[in-house]
């Protein structure tokens, strides 16, 4: 199994799309007008040997304080492989001011601390 892909809320689409491709070197796919969802428009971001794709998303009901569909994505969890290795980038987070929640076993059995993105999307890393 892989990730087919993840999808990222924006609301600037051209200016999301030009970045991955002027920092990742990304292959950028036409944008797609849904008929079914009225001002829905997404375009794929397919990175070079990474094997999964992002799909950048947009609407004109799109709003920066929107909860349901806010820009960005819910979260992506990274494997760092160990705990360990948790609690040394949750540390090093700590000291960078970019931690939001700090090492610790969750409900549903995994190690994890929370990161933020600077624009506060969260990132999870775990064991």
């Amino acid at each position: 199994m892989r990730i087919a892909h993840i999808a990222l809320w924006t609301l600037e689409l051209d200016d999301a799309a030009q970045f991955w491709q002027r920092y990742f070197d990304a292959t950028i796919g036409d944008a797609y007008h849904s008929k079914n969802r009225p001002g829905f428009i997404s375009r794929f971001v397919r990175l070079p040997a990474a094997g999964g794709e992002i799909e950048l998303m947009t609407g004109p009901w799109l709003h920066p304080e929107t909860p349901a569909e806010r820009i960005g994505w819910d979260h992506i969890a990274i494997s760092l492989g160990s705990a360990e290795a948790v609690d040394v980038l949750a540390a090093r987070c700590r000291a960078d001011d970019c931690l939001k929640s700090g090492p610790r076993m969750t409900g549903d059995g995994f190690y994890e601390a929370v990161i933020v993105m600077p624009d506060g999307t969260p990132v999870e890393i775990t064991a």
